[in-house]
């Protein structure tokens, strides 16, 4: 039976994304920042702005490109919530199915503040049972400011370790980068962060954050700064600076959290937000459920997924007992 072209699909994902990137920069510079950021439509997934609109165009050109000699479905961000269909059965290799978050991080990257990120994860398409954990072949590309001068990718294929390089926006000329995360086995003099981005449960989130941190520090040490947060309003961003070794430990529990509120339904992280998580794990580092437990979630743009990402393994052994009993203290 024939197998996806790992190679191939990676080589493929980076090149479409740094058209992406090419494509919204040039947008952001000829245009006023009061059109990137304006709503263009709510969508079962998030609100959809003028500058995701602008992405999820050459999203679409490039997979009607490439669904001329493959067959594929791709699952994202404000598209219908089955995907859209890509050639037609029996075209190409075998059938996969592409998820995407155009960018990760709309809102940081809409105000110029701060990068955002464009993810895509490839898993052999099983239909509506396909799983985050299918992903065989992740990609992020780094979406710069406009005072921005360089851009990192990032990618890896299952089992063969995680890659990155950085481009430089002017020349166009590449470099590889080091995937390096840190081997600190204690969050001491170091960044770590629990998700509280918007608005409801943030007073729980703190209550958990502070409980974490007082059991893993042994106190708090009122004279000393010792734990840095780093509310980077980008899933994928979160992970990559543990992959690259700039923050040791990120934990996201709104689900959870909203769930103890008593709230139906709720904005939170999602599988397309996640879905280059294997980098991080090929990095060395540890991802997994806010319990120590593997993720896992449909390959969707609704369902809200809770995780943890963990620098290294033994930072991972010393947390996870502890953030988990905290986390079924405080929300469960």
């Amino acid at each position: 039976m024939a197998t996806l072209d790992l190679n191939a699909l990676a080589a493929r994902l980076r090149g479409l994304q740094a058209d992406i990137r090419a494509a919204l920069r040039a947008h952001m510079r000829s245009q006023e920042q009061a059109v990137w950021s304006r709503t263009v439509r709510d969508d079962a997934g998030d609100t959809i702005f003028g500058i995701d609109a602008e992405v999820e165009e050459i999203l679409i050109q490039h997979c009607q490109e490439w669904g001329k000699t493959q067959h594929f479905v791709l699952v994202a961000e404000g598209l219908q919530p089955d995907g859209m269909q890509f050639g037609r059965p029996g075209l190409g290799g075998p059938p996969f199915r592409l998820l995407a978050d155009p960018i990760d991080g709309t809102r940081g990257l809409m105000f110029d503040k701060r990068s955002a990120w464009c993810l895509m994860g490839v898993a052999p398409d099983r239909g509506k049972n396909t799983r985050l954990a299918d992903v065989e072949v992740a990609v992020m590309t780094e979406l710069p400011t406009t005072r921005q001068s360089t851009s990192d990718t990032l990618w890896a294929i299952r089992g063969k370790g995680a890659h990155a390089e950085r481009s430089d926006l002017g020349t166009g000329q590449l470099r590889p980068l080091a995937l390096v995360p840190s081997q600190a086995t204690t969050l001491r003099h170091g960044f770590a962060s629990v998700s509280n981005f918007f608005q409801g449960g943030k007073e729980i989130i703190s209550r958990l954050e502070e409980a974490i941190l007082h059991r893993s520090l042994g106190g708090w040490n009122a004279d000393k700064a010792e734990v840095y947060t780093d509310q980077y309003i980008s899933s994928g961003g979160q992970m990559a600076e543990v992959t690259f070794g700039r923050d040791r430990f990120v934990l996201d529990v709104r689900p959870l959290v909203h769930r103890k509120l008593g709230i139906q339904s709720s904005l939170c992280c999602r599988p397309y937000d996640i879905v280059t998580m294997s980098i991080a794990m090929e990095a060395g580092c540890v991802v997994c459920d806010p319990f120590g437990k593997p993720i896992d979630a449909p390959l969707d743009t609704t369902t809200n997924v809770a995780f943890a990402c963990y620098a290294n393994q033994k930072l991972a052994a010393h947390l996870i007992p502890i953030v988990r009993e905290e986390v079924q203290r405080h929300l469960g």
